[in-house]
């Protein structure tokens, strides 16, 4: 059954990328090692991750799950449209960068790059998840990122440490291979939640209550994208920023408030908020339960239906509305209050690893 699974998998990649164009300019995707090697650089530092196994890595346990999961990437079904890619999906490969995040060496020192900005311009969900790059822009006004973009991609070393933008409480962990592989729901109040992405290890636990700053998980490139487009695409953590359930840009357009503490320029918590409270959303219950009504997908109503917490629930009907939005007739809303945008997170990485934004690299 696996094998079958398998040949279908790599059939269905298979005709996804003969359909794109040979690339005019191999360089592109080809890096130059020279530039990344030094002559002392040794074998351990290739592999300076080994605190994650590979299947932690890649997010690829259990086997069986993940085939299933890709194949829904590649084919879609009655009510999840299949992902769409064309030959402006090269845009989104980085291969100089990518190689040096995973030989260990960040070219821009202790600033983090951004490799893709949240898109402004994203095809309806009923199209599918688009990786094209043709409506795509990002705050700046530039198409520093793709069609359906809905997040932050920060371009780190897998094995990386990830710490929390903001106190709150964690709220769910899963891993879906076709969604963002391994990833970390914090609820931090203000119908403010974040999702980090891509991880390789969670070092939290459901329910925890979290400070700003404190190690959350170690970064990883697990779901189906970190797999098919390695080496190419660079490590990273994806950051979703979520406000009264919608995912949001935390970078603010002109005349709009960031809901980042330094503005447009993030920085890393630095330990000087000691004891800062953290009031949880209220999550109306009578909302809740009409949103998992109108699910269409009999097993993600019986999954958010499971929990007994109602902050469980709601984060429960958050992933499915978020991550598969054609499951339900009509977007849900779960707040009987509209919280605005507030400058509450700082950057989700070590201050020990970073110092802010390398913006002379970032989707330029």
């Amino acid at each position: 059954m696996h094998r079958r699974v398998a040949r279908a998998c790599f059939c269905d990649a298979h005709r996804l990328a003969v359909k794109l164009p040979v690339c005019a300019n191999p360089s592109l995707l080809v890096p130059d090692w020279r530039g990344l090697l030094d002559a002392d650089e040794t074998y351990a530092r290739f592999f300076f991750m080994a605190r994650l196994s590979p299947s932690e890595l890649f997010g690829l346990s259990p086997v069986s799950v993940r085939l299933r999961e890709a194949m829904l990437t590649f084919r879609g079904d009655a009510l999840t449209p299949k992902t769409r890619f064309d030959h402006t999906s090269l845009k989104v490969l980085h291969p100089r960068l990518s190689m040096a995040l995973w030989l260990g060496r960040n070219p821009s020192g202790r600033k983090v790059t951004i490799s893709n900005f949240f898109s402004h311009e994203r095809p309806p969900p009923e199209f599918g998840w688009s990786v094209r790059v043709t409506t795509a822009r990002d705050f700046r006004g530039k198409q520093g990122t793709y069609d359906s973009h809905n997040g932050t991609d920060f371009a780190i070393s897998p094995g990386t440490t990830i710490v929390a933008a903001a106190p709150g409480k964690v709220l769910r962990i899963a891993n879906e291979f076709n969604r963002g592989g391994l990833k970390l729901f914090i609820d931090h109040g203000n119908g403010v939640v974040t999702t980090s992405n891509h991880l390789g290890r969670a070092l939290v636990e459901v329910g925890q209550i979290v400070k700003r700053g404190e190690p959350i998980a170690l970064s990883g490139v697990s779901g189906i994208d970190g797999l098919l487009l390695f080496p190419f695409t660079p490590p990273h953590l994806h950051l979703n920023v979520w406000l009264n359930g919608s995912p949001v840009d935390p970078f603010a357009l002109s005349g709009e408030q960031s809901m980042w503490q330094d503005d447009n320029d993030p920085k890393p918590y630095r330990g000087d908020a000691l004891n800062e409270p953290f009031e949880p959303t209220e999550w109306d219950e009578d909302l809740v339960a009409q949103a998992i009504a109108s699910c269409l997908h009999r097993g993600a109503q019986r999954e958010m239906e499971s929990f007994r917490a109602l902050d469980r629930r709601a984060m429960a009907v958050l992933f499915q509305t978020n991550y598969y939005p054609t499951r339900f007739s009509s977007p849900p809303q779960m707040y009987s209050t509209r919280y605005k945008r507030a400058p509450v997170l700082t950057l989700p990485l070590s201050s020990r690893d970073f110092d802010g934004i390398a913006w002379d690299n970032s989707s330029v």
